[in-house]
């Protein structure tokens, strides 16, 4: 019997994605751990390898130890697997395996894989799993091959080792980096801010692993008749644009204003991509203007889209919300969206990740910002960065108490697993009421 028909009987699909990727997480934990996963070969405490391996399979980004300068070459691999299955999610990645042993995929595993997806259906979910495998696979190799052109001749052999974690960890919206040991302890790609090339492929790498696994199939079997596209595809792509050319035109004018043009406009593109929810940075956002920060919040936030390598509300949530207010300004009796209605329930839900999103970044601001006596615009970056698994950072982390790590932790993990995904978790399993309350009228705004 497979690992999803043991736990038929007791556990709903939400819960199975949940303990999967607790499971990873807290493997990755115990690999970490041993002696030569480290690059002094030491044991490195467990509440560092826990927070490592959270933000590895959460493809977060945050970092308690450079991951350069502190893990050998086995502590890399390792901390590269978990991106990779964190990216591709661990259900898809288990079905991928059975689907390469031969094995039949039951019905409950089929109705697994679309909640991990975030599918309409059941139907083709088989096929899309296959799929996923094999383009994630072609885009990163290109994405490696591409940066090793700059990697091999500024570091010889170690640059196809530097090119390949770089590809998979950008592709699966991560913002791991290994570039500690060459230019200084969490530099991120700082020193290849002016550099075209690994600028441009980083940020197409992100932008793919971001707009979603649904996306890509509609790319791919439609091309450029755009009208043949699904609603959510049409959302998804209108919404990261209007998400990339906005930011990156503020930064331009405001931001960066003292660079030259090259390093200027590829800096502003760089930092209106990356937010969402990639985790690598060109520039020091410290220096940043108060308004270029609360952008980089607002974009964290959001993050990518739905059945993606990303994590935050996703594009499609706040294309809904949009939808939906625009349809009460126009005294509409249903949200619509490119030519279609938006069921109630849908709206429900994303008025209610919104919800969640802000109360869990509120408190966890103002839980880290009590334990450190730090500022609370800074602990609020870090705190999106974390619910949002994006990892860009404003260099607290490193130096935060275990109370405000665990912190941290919880939000990782409950942004890359789904909001809807805990909450269907623990009520899904709740019978509907019989009948309904009686209602009253309350005057709201």
């Amino acid at each position: 019997m497979s690992i999803f028909g043991k736990l038929r009987k007791k556990l709903n699909t939400f819960q199975i994605i949940i303990i999967g990727f607790a499971a990873v997480i807290l493997l990755g934990s115990l690999l970490l751990m041993l002696p030569f996963a480290s690059s002094d070969g030491t044991v490195t405490p467990f509440k560092d390898t826990i927070f490592t391996a959270t933000s590895a399979v959460c493809v977060t980004g945050l970092v308690v130890k450079d991951t350069a300068t502190h893990w050998s070459y086995f502590g890399q691999a390792v901390i590269l697997i978990l991106i990779q299955i964190g990216g591709l999610g661990v259900v898809t990645v288990v079905a991928s395996f059975s689907l390469l042993a031969g094995r039949k995929i039951s019905l409950l595993e089929r109705n697994t894989m679309q909640n991990a997806l975030s599918a309409n259906s059941v139907g083709g979910i088989v096929r899309m799993t296959r799929f996923i495998i094999r383009v994630s696979m072609f885009i990163e190799g290109v994405g490696t091959l591409a940066m090793m052109t700059v990697f091999i001749p500024a570091y010889g052999a170690k640059g196809i080792w530097m090119a390949a974690f770089h590809s998979v960890s950008a592709f699966c919206n991560a913002g791991f980096d290994i570039m500690g040991s060459e230019t200084g302890k969490f530099s991120s790609l700082t020193s290849f801010a002016s550099d075209p090339l690994i600028v441009i492929v980083v940020c197409l790498l992100i932008i793919i692993g971001g707009i979603g696994f649904l996306t890509w199939d509609d790319i791919v079997n439609h091309k450029f008749r755009i009208k043949r596209y699904r609603m959510q595809s049409k959302v998804v792509l209108t919404v990261s644009l209007v998400l990339i050319v906005v930011p990156a035109l503020m930064f331009f004018l405001f931001d960066f204003r003292d660079m030259p043009m090259k390093e200027r406009l590829l800096k502003s593109i760089f930092q209106a991509v990356t937010p969402r929810t990639a985790g690598f940075n060109t520039a020091d956002f410290s220096l940043m203007t108060g308004p270029g920060r609360m952008m980089i919040i607002i974009l964290m936030l959001i993050g990518g889209s739905s059945g993606s390598t990303a994590g935050g509300m996703k594009t499609t949530t706040l294309g809904v919300l949009v939808g939906n207010s625009w349809s009460i300004i126009t005294n509409k009796k249903s949200t619509r969206l490119f030519g279609r209605r938006i069921e109630d329930s849908v709206v429900r839900n994303a008025v209610g990740i919104l919800t969640m999103y802000l109360l869990l970044a509120i408190i966890g601001t103002l839980l880290i910002s009590t334990i450190e006596k730090l500022p609370v615009d800074a602990c609020l970056f870090e705190t999106v960065s974390a619910l949002a698994t994006v990892g860009l950072t404003l260099g607290i982390t490193p130096e935060l108490k275990l109370a405000s790590r665990f912190i941290l932790i919880i939000l990782m993990f409950t942004g890359r697993v789904g909001g809807l995904t805990v909450i269907f978790a623990t009520v899904s399993r709740r019978k509907p009421p019989v009948s309904e309350l009686p209602s009253e009228k309350i005057t709201v705004g």
